[in-house]
């Protein structure tokens, strides 16, 4: 990795690896970032050899399957988090990205030597009734993301339902002090390396904690929001992730983003974001490449 870089950027990636080596070379082009990758392993071997060579991008050796809603997605960050720490650099920042974000607006480097020591995190205020997913422990089976009327996804409204009306099937049982308060929200992030390097200390020393969440629902939602902002780092937390994304409303997109295509980029644009997601290029590639020519020039569109 370079001696120079100041970003180290880790990102979960499980397919369209050249649409991910668009992405790196914006993340690289300027020379202050170090990329960290995870690979699916589902699909490691067939993607690994095809990423981008560079002496500031690494795919990690350890790959496991990252399931949706599943404990795997917050076990995928902490493998990353751990590889960066193991390196022995002190990094300004350490951005959390998945293979389907891209940048969308230039300048990101300033913005981040500007907010040295801030933390970029999304989260959203917590009722009893969204706790459900937390205060109690769900069957694997159930945590998967099903996009239809599936009767696991009338399972889970029904377990929420009695949860709201004070009945409380299946608790979870471990531990969890009292002076601990649950935060959630999007489970990407820009967090300062101090930030970084508290988090798996933490871990470390207090192992309830992760039991805790290892039966939970969506736990990369909540597992790192209510870490920080239970933390010495709280007051240093911004309310944003820096990153555009539209929620779907129909059934099947309902809890997750949707496609963005190139009917989005005035919406896009207007966000004064630097980071958008999840683009897809077997969806629409003109848009992934519209932003790719914006940012860095047209000589990356189409290199390997």
């Amino acid at each position: 990795m370079t001696k120079d870089s100041c970003i180290a950027y880790i990102l979960q990636i499980h397919k369209n690896p050249n649409q991910v080596n668009q992405f790196i070379q914006q993340l690289t082009v300027d020379q202050h970032a170090d990329v960290f990758i995870h690979i699916d392993r589902r699909q490691y071997d067939q993607i690994h050899h095809t990423i981008i060579k560079r002496p500031n991008v690494k795919i990690i050796k350890q790959s496991i399957v990252c399931e949706w809603g599943d404990i795997s997605q917050v076990d995928t960050t902490l493998l990353l988090l751990k590889e960066v720490l193991s390196q022995n650099k002190n990094y300004d920042f350490v951005c959390l990205r998945s293979g389907q974000d891209l940048l969308v607006r230039n300048g990101f480097y300033d913005f981040l030597q500007k907010n040295k020591g801030k933390i970029f995190l999304n989260f959203i205020d917590i009722t009893n009734k969204n706790k459900g997913a937390m205060l109690l422990n769900w069957p694997k089976i159930t945590r998967k993301r099903y996009t239809t009327s599936h009767p696991f996804r009338m399972y889970r409204r029904s377990i929420k339902f009695l949860f709201d009306k004070g009945i409380k099937l299946f608790p979870n049982s471990n531990y969890w002090p009292r002076d601990f308060e649950l935060y959630c929200g999007s489970q990407w992030f820009t967090i300062s390396f101090e930030a970084a390097q508290y988090i798996i200390s933490f871990l470390e020393n207090n192992q309830w904690y992760y039991r805790y969440f290892e039966k939970t629902y969506t736990p990369d939602e909540w597992f790192f929001h209510t870490l920080l902002m239970n933390s010495p780092f709280k007051s240093n937390i911004v309310k944003d992730n820096l990153l555009y994304l539209r929620m779907g409303t129909r059934l099947s997109e309902r809890n997750s983003p949707v496609y963005l295509t190139s009917d989005d980029v005035a919406l896009i644009e207007d966000s004064k974001q630097f980071f958008a997601r999840k683009f897809d290029e077997s969806i629409d590639k003109n848009v992934i490449d519209y932003f790719v020519n914006k940012i860095y020039g047209e000589c990356f569109i189409h290199s390997k």
